[in-house]
């Protein structure tokens, strides 16, 4: 029994020593962010990196994800003769859940991977300490372009990814099956609030961008520097960047969409 307690002291007391370190790097980079202002070409380049990569799967996925709503809610609507209000079905839960969900989703599990295994590979083969014994910080230099262009590019995502979905949703319920188009429009636009949907929704992903740009690049600056340290820090960027997105999303969605 004394076993078993040491144990789970040791393990509180590893998840908040890793807690602070990590609070501590995120201070030492928002201190970066200064300098990047005279070298805008590292942002651009890991926009592209993070960002554009990425746009093949956000499409495809959003495509797909709004033809599966579209038809699940015709299925479900017409027993009620309400298949007019597919539209703004569609749009709410894109904009404010599926969009910035999913976009966080497959982006921690595409770039914030990719983010942790190079930088952690970095570590590995000591560039990031020959970059310290030149005078070079390599939290400004690596480090904060990395994870601004992850908080630009979540954002931009989520809005390609509700776009896309709201066009597929569009091809399932009127060009598929027979919904006037004029009423998915209309409810849509109706339906749909500017500031209390699409913004909640666009808060969303930029809280979720941020978070799980953090993550990634933390678990590679912090990982063992080995094959398996490298491994080990990749995967638990995924686990936790995910948990990371649900459990914000629902504190979120509770803060400005509840009247409790």
């Amino acid at each position: 029994m004394l076993d078993l307690f040491q144990h789970l002291g040791r393990t509180v007391l590893n998840v908040f020593e890793r807690l602070g370190r990590a609070v501590i790097f995120f201070t030492q980079l928002l201190a970066g962010f200064p300098s990047l202002f005279f070298r805008p070409y590292l942002v651009i380049a890991q926009i592209y990196a993070v960002g554009v990569l990425s746009l093949t799967i956000i499409i495809v996925s959003g495509f797909f994800v709004g033809m599966v709503l579209g038809l699940q809610g015709y299925n479900t609507l017409v027993n009620f003769g309400a298949t007019e209000t597919l539209g703004a079905v569609v749009s709410l839960s894109l904009v404010r859940e599926l969009g910035p969900v999913l976009t966080s989703l497959l982006f921690a599990g595409r770039a914030g991977s990719a983010l942790t295994a190079e930088i952690g590979l970095m570590k590995a083969t000591e560039q990031l300490s020959g970059m310290e014994m030149m005078a070079v910080n390599p939290i400004k230099r690596i480090i904060a372009p990395r994870f601004i262009a992850g908080m630009i590019s979540m954002p931009l995502l989520a809005a390609i990814f509700s776009a896309v979905g709201i066009l597929g949703g569009y091809l399932v319920v009127v060009e598929l099956l027979g919904v006037d188009a004029g009423s998915y429009w209309s409810q849509m636009q109706d339906k749909t609030d500017l500031f209390e949907d699409i913004f909640n929704g666009v808060i969303k992903s930029i809280v979720f961008g941020i978070v799980v740009t953090w993550i990634a690049v933390f678990e590679g600056y912090d990982c063992t520097p080995t094959s398996e340290g490298v491994s080990r820090a990749t995967t638990r960027t995924v686990v936790h960047a995910s948990l990371a997105t649900l459990g914000l999303d629902f504190m979120l969605t509770a803060l400005m969409f509840s009247d409790v």
